[in-house]
């Protein structure tokens, strides 16, 4: 089959976003092979076109800090936590990549050295470069910080193009689609209507930090046929935030 050439994707390096949820499936909890199975399919296809690929995974489906914190853990505590779960996800997807013929690296935030390599911004820029996918864990290293900053700030640091999030929902909408019926899709909205509108896209932090970069934000719905593909060749799907 003839490799796709590289002026048939419209972005060539990507920082993509996949929530602890994503990898859940039908499931309440946890981790859902069949599932991971798809998205790594997914994925294995945009790295195909040529693009390079970066991701951050959060922890939800194993940890949620901040519900932790409510029920009195102490939130240093909770996060730190939360970062470790995002761990346990990162080599669940590494594993089932690798075994789909994708080279992968874990960088980790946290230093865990049996089974991630520490963060180190030139080596990620060099295995990208190589044709592996770099899994990002651990967020930034911190608490207090989300995983959609994590994602912001790696996408800046490798110099990505884009900043994909998978989502359940097939976009940015004025109100919550899954209880007002009429809620309208944006198909492209500006950083400042997202932080005004209170719209919920990724957390203010982040989003601050992807317009002071000038990086678009493509929110799409991740079961949706070919949609990480489809945003990578610059076609329509979901919404663009820039």
């Amino acid at each position: 089959m003839e490799k796709p050439s590289k002026s048939s994707v419209a972005f060539k390096k990507i920082l993509l976003k996949l929530s602890g949820e994503a990898l859940m499936g039908g499931e309440g909890y946890g981790i859902d092979p069949a599932t991971v199975k798809d998205v790594c399919l997914q994925i294995k296809n945009v790295k195909d076109l040529g693009t390079q690929i970066g991701i951050v995974v959060g922890g939800g489906n194993i940890f949620r800090g901040m519900k932790a914190e409510k029920q009195g853990m102490e939130r240093a505590t909770a996060d730190y936590m939360g970062m470790i779960a995002t761990l346990l996800n990162a080599l669940t997807l590494q594993e089932t990549l690798e075994k789909i013929g994708v080279p992968v690296n874990i960088q980790s935030a946290i230093n865990i050295e049996k089974v991630a390599a520490p963060y180190d911004r030139r080596e990620a820029i060099k295995n990208l470069v190589e044709g592996k996918v770099v899994i990002f864990a651990c967020g930034t290293g911190n608490p207090y910080f989300t995983t959609d900053t994590a994602a912001a700030l790696r996408a800046v640091e490798i110099g990505a193009e884009a900043l994909l999030k998978a989502t359940k929902v097939d976009g940015v909408y004025d109100c919550d689609p899954v209880t007002h019926k009429n809620a309208s899709l944006f198909q492209e909205i500006t950083y400042m209507d997202v932080i005004n509108k209170k719209l919920g896209v990724m957390d203010l932090t982040a989003v601050t930090l992807c317009m002071e970069n000038s990086l678009p934000i493509i929110v799409f719905n991740l079961r949706g046929k070919d949609n990480m593909k489809k945003a990578i060749q610059g076609k329509r799907v979901g919404t663009m935030v820039r």
